[in-house]
């Protein structure tokens, strides 16, 4: 079986069974993944172990957050080695030590603002960081098509976006990310784009050749290069139509397509109804639904998966289905 993916400077062997769970543990499916200075490895679940911590080597260290964040969605690491965590389903981000002590909430967990008001948060998805001042934005997706900038101490300076298709419009805010010259880096899903802002929220650039970007994942310390978790289709009538995920895109900052991950193979696909399809890839290289991403010191790549809310749940009878990876570069 292939365990390959990619090819020149950009080819990987994949590990499916990288994460040494203790028994009977589960993700579920996974939300969001970090990695701090050190490699170890923080695996954002839906699971009973909402934070769950690893070594380079995939061997667990701890966990923490049991029983405060209902709907894990995203996790950025903070420079220095603090952790934000993105839980859309009680409306929140909170600035956590590497431990899991809560040293800054954004919002008001379980309260959400009204629907499309523009107001933090309704369904907040990710958090991105300034580099260069510490000043943080909150992509605001689900509920809102807002993006929120915040100063390092948790201050609302402003906010920019609303409900649309045009520049500075979104469709489902669904992740953010900055390189280091300060630009924020959108992941307008639905708009099958990115968008590209300055640190005032004014409009830059949009790539437009992806397709329902989920995760995105910008190696500041390293290449400089864009590493992007696409979800895949759903539709009946689209589900088998090749070159549209699910995959992992890598870019430079430009928006050109430098490689293309877990594009080349074949996956299982299940009708549920007449009009949606699920697609699930149980073997390597193969991915079901890539929600969240990153990457560490040696370029290895870490994808976490959506799997159980696309796939798993819908399967008759439900059951959990591969949801986080590893892949080493070669």
């Amino acid at each position: 079986m292939n365990k390959f993916t990619g090819q020149n400077q950009f080819k990987f062997k994949v590990d499916t069974n990288w994460a040494k769970l203790p028994e009977g543990w589960t993700f579920k499916e996974v939300g969001g993944v970090g990695v701090d200075s050190q490699d170890r490895v923080y695996v954002f679940n839906r699971g009973e172990h909402p934070l769950i911590v690893f070594d380079r080597e995939g061997n667990f260290l701890k966990s923490w957050g049991e029983g405060l964040y209902p709907r894990a969605h995203g996790v950025t690491m903070g420079p220095d080695d603090s952790i934000y965590l993105t839980d859309d389903g009680n409306h929140s981000v909170r600035k956590c030590n590497l431990n899991g002590d809560i040293l800054m909430t954004l919002g008001s967990p379980g309260e959400s603002s009204n629907f499309m008001s523009g107001k933090p948060f309704n369904r907040c998805t990710h958090v991105a960081l300034d580099s260069n001042n510490g000043d943080i934005y909150v992509s605001d997706g689900y509920g809102n098509a807002k993006v929120h900038k915040y100063s390092p101490d948790g201050k609302l300076l402003f906010s920019w976006g609303e409900s649309g298709t045009g520049p500075g419009e979104f469709n489902l805010v669904h992740n953010i990310a900055t390189d280091r010259d300060g630009y924020v880096y959108v992941a307008d899903r639905e708009n099958h784009r990115v968008q590209v802002f300055d640190k005032n929220g004014n409009f830059e650039t949009q790539w437009k050749n992806l397709h329902r970007p989920c995760g995105i994942f910008i190696d500041n310390q390293n290449t400089q290069i864009c590493y992007i978790a696409e979800l895949g289709a759903t539709m009946a009538v689209n589900i088998n139509y090749p070159n549209i995920g699910p995959r992992v895109v890598i870019t430079d900052l430009k928006g050109n397509i430098l490689e293309k991950l877990g594009n080349d193979t074949k996956t299982e696909v299940t009708e549920i109804s007449d009009t949606l399809k699920i697609k699930i890839g149980p073997n390597p290289t193969e991915f079901t639904s890539p929600h969240t991403i990153s990457v560490d010191s040696s370029g290895d790549i870490y994808v976490g998966e959506v799997s159980w809310t696309t796939s798993g749940q819908h399967l008759k009878p439900p059951r959990e289905i591969k949801s986080f990876q590893k892949l080493i570069k070669l």
